[in-house]
């Protein structure tokens, strides 16, 4: 017997058109590549939507056709979002900081017909579009008659499309498995490979973040992307802000630390976004102005692991809560969010530290598992370490334009993580299977290391490698980044080490530079870092 309950498809123009319907005076706050602020709303930006809609079927645009950006965090990129999506399209959002063979290998792989940028980008479209595409249309994201320097003859002014189509626009009822947006992983062993969501994986997911949880969303928080739009969707904050109806605040360019504390005051920001990198400059120019975090009520922290120190400095001197979220772009992302549970109330608070340190606990819709090389189930004791797999409505089935996947097995998505899950569900991540150091065959965590050495005092970035040894294989070599003004010496930092990790998890050599290798998603290059210390011959 099947139950009797309307059949209404999960579209992304469901979640903008109760936008419009329920909270249109909610603001949208935008910080232009030109350095203006645009002050709009949910109302405003289903609006401008629908005439951008129409202006793309103009183009010639077509249901299954995909529609490309490269583009920062604007209104006219959150415009993009929704009306491409909704008349049927592929959104697909680029990372302009990979390499330019990268991007030219996913304009061709994803087969783009409108490629729309911001003024910033202009100088990437040429060489990037130079190989045979389907590519007909390149639309700056500009006033009409301000189209930036060095672009290609024939580009469009978005807002001379805009103003010559009408703002009536009948989103159509499509199939809630249609593809809605594509995004690509970031290539770091080969060509990046995409990952195509559809509208129901997408408004399922934005109904887990809003989840209290999860991220807890809701229309009293002023919500700022720091995460770019470029990045898995913004993590879909901007589908589940318009769900909730919360003010969002869309920072432009200028991630600095300066601009982005300037914009957290201005908007009496409540709810931040972003990877470690970005928090890091944060927490530097608010320690070096003397000021402190006066509206913020939680940051979230993904893309990397966030140090204990971090989470700390968050909560101690700005009074924030920290989430500290995994996930991958498989995973739409979100996977895990790390909340304390009743029973860790009682805990002292270097140990509520730890817990919040580790992924978290999945959302519903989100499954885990650990197994060995054999893919035997391991136990959720907390000790036991094994391959990360997940599955769930918004996890990835296949990639794009590739008929067959090594990744997926058993329904099961193999994350290429190494960790363990305790008896409450707490997911820790030990290290990536290709990053992890194995010492006398036992594995040394990187992450843990790492974590331990950026608590120490004048140490900014830490980063440890697996470094070959006669007797033991490999094993560790820590490399650090001393903070600014920072005298601080491997004996310093050795000693902080010796009462927070097990003894033969120390590093044998520890060596500073001045910056580590960081990728298009913020996160520390590994390879790079193999490559730069290969033939490392360690004392002794």
């Amino acid at each position: 017997m099947l139950g009797r309950m309307m059949e209404m498809p999960l579209l992304i123009s469901s979640v903008l058109r109760h936008a419009e319907r329920w909270h249109p005076w909610v603001e949208v706050v935008s910080r232009t590549v030109e350095g203006t602020t645009v002050r709009s709303s949910w109302g405003e930006v289903a609006r401008r939507s629908r005439r951008l809609a129409n202006a793309l079927r103009s183009l010639g645009v077509q249901p299954g056709d995909r529609v490309a950006t490269l583009a920062w965090n604007t209104h006219r990129h959150l415009e993009l979002y929704f009306a491409v999506s909704g008349m049927g399209a592929v959104l697909h959002t680029i990372n302009p900081r990979l390499p330019l063979d990268q991007l030219r290998f996913i304009l061709q792989d994803a087969g783009d017909v409108v490629l729309c940028f911001d003024a910033t980008f202009a100088p990437l479209i040429t060489p990037a579009a130079a190989a045979p595409t389907p590519l007909r249309h390149l639309v700056a994201l500009t006033e009409a008659g301000a189209l930036p320097a060095g672009a290609p003859d024939g580009t469009l002014a978005y807002e001379a499309l805009l103003a010559a189509e009408p703002e009536a626009f009948e989103w159509p009822e499509l199939d809630e498995r249609t593809a809605s947006s594509l995004c690509y992983t970031s290539g770091t062993a080969g060509h990046p490979k995409g990952v195509l969501y559809s509208h129901r994986s997408s408004v399922l997911h934005s109904w887990a973040l809003a989840l209290p949880d999860s991220l807890s969303l809701s229309t009293r928080d002023v919500t700022l992307p720091v995460v770019p739009m470029f990045h898995v969707n913004a993590w879909g904050i901007p589908y589940a802000a318009a769900m909730v109806g919360s003010k969002l605040v869309l920072p432009g360019p200028r991630l600095d630390g300066a601009s982005v504390a300037d914009l957290i005051g201005a908007e009496r920001v409540t709810n931040l976004l972003g990877v470690p990198t970005v928090w890091m400059a944060l927490l530097q120019h608010l320690e070096q102005a003397g000021t402190r975090l006066t509206t913020v009520d939680r940051v979230v922290i993904g893309g990397a692991a966030a140090p204990p120190s971090m989470i700390a400095k968050f909560q101690h001197d700005h009074g924030a809560t920290v989430l500290h979220a995994w996930g991958m772009t498989e995973t739409s992302p979100l996977g895990t969010v790390s909340r304390l549970l009743p029973v860790h109330d009682a805990l002292p608070e270097a140990e509520q530290l730890r817990v919040q340190a580790r992924q978290g606990r999945p959302i519903f819709g989100v499954d885990l598992r650990i197994v060995d090389d054999a893919g035997t189930a391991l136990p959720h004791d907390g000790a036991t370490a094994g391959h990360l797999h997940v599955r769930g409505p918004w996890v990835a089935s296949g990639y794009f334009n590739r008929e067959a996947s090594d990744t997926h097995h058993d329904g099961w998505f193999e994350t290429g993580d190494i960790g363990s899950i305790d008896a409450l569900g707490y997911l820790t991540l030990t290290d990536r299977s290709k990053d992890v150091i194995k010492s006398g065959g036992e594995w040394i965590s990187t992450i843990e290391l790492e974590n331990a050495a950026m608590g120490c005092a004048g140490v900014r970035q830490a980063a440890a490698i697996g470094v070959p040894h006669p007797k033991w294989l490999e094993r560790p070599l820590l490399v650090v980044v001393r903070a600014e003004g920072s005298g601080v010496s491997a004996d310093d930092v050795r000693r902080h080490l010796e009462s927070r990790v097990v003894k033969w998890w120390l590093p044998d050599a520890i060596e500073f530079v001045e910056q580590l290798p960081i990728g298009p998603t913020g996160k520390v290059l590994k390879r790079v870092l193999r490559e730069r210390f290969a033939g490392y011959v360690l004392p002794g």
